[in-house]
C-alpha cells in the first residue's frame, strides 16, 4: 500500500470542491470525528465504569460514566427527567428536556453533583464552570421509547425494522462546547493528546451519552416488570444511535471558521489524493474496496426521507450505486494506477452524490495512508490573522479574481442574487436566515457572504491608484473583513465556500450536512431547507465492549458472514 515516488496527484481544485451542491454531498469517512475517536480510544485501551446510577422507576435521577484514558479522566454527569408529552421540543427555545448531560474534566465529587444538579437541567439558564467541559440535552424519541420500554418488560425483543425506522431512542437538541455557559475554553484542554482533533469533547459526550440511554431504557423496563424484563439483545442494541436536531446554528460555522475549514478538506483532499496516486493496489485492497462499495449500496437502501430534495438526492445515490456495483464487475483493479482509473470514470458516470461517496469508500482500504492525517485537521484559531497592509493591491485583485472569480460573474443588482439576510436572533443569540425584501432585517446583516462583499470590494479596487492596502483600506475601512478573508485564502484554498450564501435559493442544510458529515453523521433527513435530523454512533461498540469490538469499521452494515 505504499505510495509511488513517481506518481504525483494533486488535490482538487478548491472551485471544484467548495461549492456548496458538493459540500452538501459530503459523506462520512475514515477522518470522520467520531471514528478518530473511537480508534484512539481503543488503541490506547481506554477503561470505563458506571460510577453511579440512580434513577427511579419514572426515568428521574441521576447518573455518572466515566471514561479512564492514559493521563485523564472524564465523567459524563446525566440528569434525567420525566418530561411530559406537550413539553418535549426540538426547538432551541425549549425550557425542559428528557434528559441533561455536562462532561466533567475528572471525576465529579458529591458537592460537584449538587452544584451541577442545580444547574446543568437549566441549560442556558443556568452556569457551569471551567470544571466542566460541554453542555447538552436530549428528549425521547415520541416513536420508539414507550415501545422499547414495554417491549422489554414484557420479555420480548422490539420489532428490527420498527427500530431501523428511527434509529435512535434519544435526540440531542444541542451539545455545547468551548466556553459556552461557563464552560473550560477550547485553550484549557487544547494541549491534550487526546483533544487534539476537532470536537473530540463533544464526541466523546456523545459517545457517553448513547450508554447511559441505552442503561436507562434497559432500567425502566426491569423497574416496571422485575420478573419479566429482558435487556436489548447485543446485535439489536447497536443498531441505536443517539439522534440529532441541528439547525441554521450551526450554518455560519464553517463561514467564520475559514482556517479550520480549510484544514478539514484539505486533509480530506489529500487522502483522496494519495490513494488515487497508487500505482498498484494489492487483491486485499482490492476485495477490501469491493465489499465496502457493496455495503454502501446496502446502506444507501436503508437511507429514508420525506423531504423533496433529500428524496432526489437518494434516488441520485441509489442510481450511482447500482453504477458502481455494474462497472466494478468487470473493472480490472490490479492495473496500473486503479484508484485514478476508478475515480476518473466517477467524475463522468457519478452524480456529485456518488462522486462523494466514492471519494469516501476508497479511503477505507487504506487506514495507512489516511488515519494520520487526523492530526492536521485542528486550527489554533487563537492565532491572529493580520492584514497584511504592505501588500500591494496588483496581488489582492490577483487573489480576489482567483478565490472569488465566480462572484464577479454574478449580477448582485438582481434581487434574487441577495434575497436572503444572516443576522443574530436578539432573544436567543441564534443564527437566523431573513428575507432582505420581505422583514425589516437588513440594518442587522451579518458579514456572511463574502462572495458580495469580494464583489463589492473589487469594484472599489477598479479606480484605486496602485499601492499598498493600507492605503486602500484608509479610504475604504468596510473592507476589512473582506480583504482579510482574502488574504487567508491565498495561503489556504480551502478556507472558502465559493458559493453564494444569500441567493433566493441557497441551502443552508448544504453547509449542515458538510460539518455533520465531518462529526460522521450519517441518514442525513432534512426538515427543511434549514435543519435537519441524524444519528450518531448507530452501529458503533457500546464502551463496555469496545475493547473487543471494531472501533472504526461500524458504519456499513455488515455482508452476509463477514461482520
Amino acid at each position: 500500500m505504499q505510495q509511488s515516488n513517481s506518481t504525483r496527484i494533486a488535490p482538487r481544485d478548491p472551485n471544484v470542491v467548495m461549492r456548496l451542491a458538493r459540500l452538501g454531498s459530503f459523506h462520512q469517512s475514515r477522518l470522520s470525528f467520531m471514528r478518530v475517536l473511537l480508534r484512539r480510544l481503543k488503541a490506547e485501551n481506554w477503561r470505563f465504569e458506571r460510577r453511579l446510577f440512580e434513577i427511579d422507576a419514572r426515568g428521574v435521577g441521576r447518573a455518572v460514566y466515566t471514561a479512564h484514558g492514559p493521563n485523564q479522566s472524564y465523567s459524563l454527569v446525566a440528569f434525567a427527567n420525566d418530561l411530559p408529552p406537550e413539553k418535549r421540543s426540538d426547538r432551541v427555545i425549549a425550557t425542559e428536556w428528557d434528559a441533561t448531560f455536562t462532561l466533567f474534566d475528572g471525576i465529579p465529587t458529591p458537592a460537584d453533583l449538587d452544584r451541577l444538579s442545580q444547574n446543568v437541567p437549566r441549560q442556558e439558564a443556568g452556569r457551569i464552570s471551567e470544571a466542566e467541559l460541554s453542555l447538552s440535552r436530549a428528549n425521547r424519541s415520541v416513536r420508539l421509547w414507550e415501545y422499547v420500554v414495554d417491549c422489554l418488560a414484557r420479555g420480548q425483543q422490539p420489532d428490527q425494522a420498527r427500530v431501523d425506522e428511527v434509529g435512535y431512542l434519544m435526540r440531542t437538541t444541542a451539545v455545547y462546547g468551548s466556553g459556552k455557559f461557563g464552560a473550560a475554553d477550547r485553550e484549557t484542554t487544547a494541549d491534550r493528546d487526546e483533544f487534539q482533533a476537532p470536537f473530540q469533547i463533544e464526541m466523546l459526550s456523545v459517545f457517553l451519552t448513547r450508554a447511559f440511554v441505552m442503561d436507562l431504557v434497559e432500567h425502566m423496563a426491569a423497574m416496571r416488570a422485575p420478573e419479566t424484563a429482558v435487556p436489548l439483545a447485543p446485535a439489536l442494541r447497536r443498531r441505536f444511535g443517539i439522534g440529532n436536531s441541528t439547525g441554521l446554528g450551526m450554518a455560519p460555522f464553517l463561514l467564520n471558521h475559514p482556517a479550520l475549514l480549510n484544514n478539514w478538506i484539505a486533509a480530506r483532499e489529500e487522502a483522496l489524493a494519495r490513494i488515487r496516486a497508487l500505482p498498484t493496489a494489492t487483491p486485499e485492497a482490492a476485495q477490501s474496496f469491493r465489499d465496502f462499495a457493496e455495503r454502501a449500496r446496502l446502506h444507501a437502501l436503508s437511507w429514508q426521507s420525506e423531504h423533496p430534495i433529500q428524496i432526489e438526492k437518494l434516488n441520485d445515490l441509489r442510481a450511482d450505486m447500482e453504477a458502481l456495483t455494474a462497472h466494478l464487475a468487470k473493472a480490472d483493479l490490479m492495473a496500473d494506477t486503479p484508484w485514478n482509473r476508478l475515480w476518473l470514470w466517477g467524475e463522468t458516470a457519478l452524480t456529485v452524490e456518488g462522486q462523494e461517496l466514492l471519494a469516501s469508500l476508497l479511503m477505507e482500504p487504506y487506514g495507512d495512508l489516511v488515519d494520520g492525517l487526523s492530526c492536521c485537521m485542528a486550527a489554533d484559531e487563537a492565532v491572529t490573522w493580520r492584514i497584511d497592509g504592505a501588500m500591494q493591491l496588483a496581488d489582492l485583485r490577483t487573489i480576489t479574481q482567483d478565490v472569488y472569480g465566480w462572484a464577479l460573474k454574478i449580477d448582485w443588482s438582481d434581487r434574487a442574487a441577495t434575497a436572503r439576510v444572516w443576522y443574530t436572533s436578539e432573544e436567543k443569540l441564534e443564527p437566523r436566515l431573513g428575507e432582505r425584501f420581505a422583514e425589516p432585517v437588513e440594518p442587522y446583516e451579518q458579514p456572511l457572504c463574502p462572495g458580495r462583499d469580494a464583489a463589492r470590494m473589487f469594484a472599489d479596487l477598479a479606480d484605486f491608484p496602485e499601492g499598498p492596502v493600507a492605503g486602500f483600506l484608509l479610504r475604504h475601512p468596510e473592507h476589512r473583513h473582506v480583504v482579510r478573508r482574502a488574504q487567508i485564502a491565498a495561503h489556504l484554498p480551502y478556507a472558502e465556500i465559493r458559493d453564494n450564501t444569500i441567493d433566493a435559493g441557497v441551502l443552508p442544510i448544504d453547509m449542515l450536512r458538510a460539518k455533520l458529515s465531518f462529526f460522521g453523521a450519517c441518514h442525513f433527513d432534512p426538515r427543511s431547507d434549514r435543519w435537519l435530523r441524524i444519528n450518531m454512533f448507530q452501529h458503533a461498540p457500546f464502551p463496555h465492549d469496545l475493547a473487543t469490538g471494531n472501533a472504526d469499521d461500524w458504519t456499513y452494515p455488515y455482508l452476509e458472514g463477514r461482520a
